[in-house]
C-alpha cells in the first residue's frame, strides 16, 4: 500500500493556504506537510490552524532550499509517493489524484501538472505572455538537449516516487528556482520516466510569481544547466547533479 504524502513549500502564503488545502481529494493523502521558509505573514498561524504538519526556517533558504526540507520530511514519514503544490492557489490541488494515479499504477516515476494545454487557455487563465512565451521557449530547448516531448518543466505541480527523492543527489542542487529543473534533468539522466496531465491556469494577484529580473536569472540558469547535461552526457566533463545520491 502506497503513502501518499503532499508537501507545500510555503512563503507568504497565508491568504492562499487554506484554499489550496481544500482543494486537496479527500482521502488521496495520508499527511500534508507545510514547511514555511520564514515568511513575514501568518502562514505558519494559519497551516497549524488547518493541523497541518508544519515546519518552520529560521531564515530564509530560498525556493529549493524549502523543497529540500519538504521532500526530507516526506521520507523521513515513510512516504512512498510525494506529491508538492505550492500553496498560492495558482494550481488546481483537486487534480491531485491525477497526478498519484500513474504512480501508484507504475507507468511513470515522475508526474507533472501542465498548464500549456493551450495558449489560449494558459492566456485566459492569467498568465502574462511574456511569462508563456518564455515557458515554451525554454521547454522547446530543454525537450530537444533531454529527447523528450513535455509541454511544460516549470509548474508549481509535481509528483514522485520515494525511489526518485532517495535517488537524486538534492543536496547538490540549487536553494534557487532553478531547482525544479535541476531535480527534471537529473532524473532524465538516471533513465527516470516522466508523464503529465493538463490543469488549469491561474494568476491572480495573491499567487506568487517571481518578477521580470528573476525570470531572466532563472532562464539563464536553465540555459546553463543545459549545457552542463550536454558536457556530462558525452563524457567531456562529469557532474554531481547527474549522478546518483551517494
Amino acid at each position: 500500500m502506497d503513502k501518499v504524502i503532499i508537501v507545500m513549500p510555503a512563503y507568504n502564503a497565508e491568504k492562499t493556504l487554506e484554499k489550496t488545502y481544500r482543494a486537496i481529494p479527500e482521502r488521496v493523502a495520508d499527511e500534508v506537510i507545510v514547511v514555511d521558509d520564514d515568511s513575514r505573514d501568518k502562514t505558519a498561524k494559519v497551516a497549524k490552524k488547518l493541523g497541518l504538519k508544519t515546519v518552520l526556517h529560521k531564515k530564509n533558504l530560498g525556493y529549493g532550499g524549502n523543497q529540500k526540507t519538504c521532500y526530507r520530511e516526506a521520507l523521513k514519514l515513510k512516504g512512498t509517493i510525494i506529491v508538492m503544490i505550492h500553496p498560492d492557489y495558482q494550481y488546481d490541488a483537486s487534480l491531485t489524484t491525477e497526478l498519484v494515479r500513474p504512480l501508484v499504477q507504475k507507468r511513470f516515476d515522475i508526474m507533472l501538472g501542465s498548464r500549456i494545454r493551450t495558449r489560449s487557455e494558459a492566456l485566459a487563465g492569467g498568465m502574462p505572455l511574456y511569462k508563456y512565451l518564455a515557458n515554451r521557449a525554454l521547454s522547446f530547448i530543454e525537450n530537444t538537449f533531454l529527447g523528450l516531448n513535455l509541454s511544460e518543466y516549470h509548474t508549481g505541480f509535481r509528483a514522485f516516487t520515494r525511489e526518485v527523492l532517495t535517488t537524486l543527489p538534492l543536496d547538490k542542487f540549487s536553494n534557487d528556482f532553478v531547482f525544479d529543473q535541476e531535480i527534471l534533468v537529473s532524473a532524465v539522466s538516471l533513465n527516470y520516466k516522466i508523464g503529465e496531465t493538463p490543469v488549469p491556469v491561474r494568476y491572480f494577484k495573491e499567487a506568487s510569481s517571481i518578477n521580470f529580473s528573476r525570470s531572466v536569472d532563472y532562464g539563464l540558469g536553465i540555459l546553463l544547466l543545459m549545457a552542463k547535461y550536454l558536457l556530462h552526457r558525452f563524457g567531456l566533463y562529469k557532474f554531481s547533479l547527474f549522478e546518483k545520491h551517494g
